[in-house]
């Protein structure tokens, strides 16, 4: 993992035609482009799933990370 800071690193995401900014670690980015490409999907359109099925005292950065975490575990 040399090269990785383990700083959150923000980018933008389309939600529903609103933009938002969500903070995550370069190795989640990773792990949800990965998961978004094995669901055929983009991430924006993976965001919204995951925004929509999320608990509402979950943040969508954390929301995220338990997604991506759910799909390396198997």
């Amino acid at each position: 993992m040399s090269g990785l800071s383990g700083r959150p690193v923000k980018h933008s995401l389309t939600l529903r035609g609103h933009r938002t900014s969500v903070s995550l670690e370069e190795e989640f980015w990773q792990g949800f482009r990965a998961l978004a490409a094995a669901r055929g999907l983009g991430i924006n359109q993976l965001a919204v799933e995951i925004d929509e099925t999320r608990a509402g005292d979950i943040g969508l950065a954390s929301a995220i990370r338990l997604a991506v975490l759910r799909f390396y575990r198997g």
